[in-house]
């Protein structure tokens, strides 16, 4: 269930970029509708990190050590 949760975030996260080049394209700066989409995208980027590391420091994921020192 978390890494499907993790996966949607990161989905939306993709949706919204590229939400926000769409409208930089087609819009020619007439609306606001770039900046909304790149601003949800932020949201859903810092809200996403910070969902990892609550989840870690509550045990409910480990991160498994890849590229610390042996």
């Amino acid at each position: 269930m978390k890494t499907l949760l993790i996966v949607g975030f990161l989905i939306l996260i993709l949706w919204n970029l590229g939400a926000g080049l769409y409208y930089m394209l087609v819009d020619k700066g007439s609306s606001k509708r770039t900046v909304n989409a790149l601003t949800r995208r932020i949201a859903l980027s810092v809200a996403l990190i910070v969902m990892v590391v609550i989840a870690a420091k509550m045990g409910w994921i480990e991160f498994h050590g890849v590229g610390s020192a042996p």
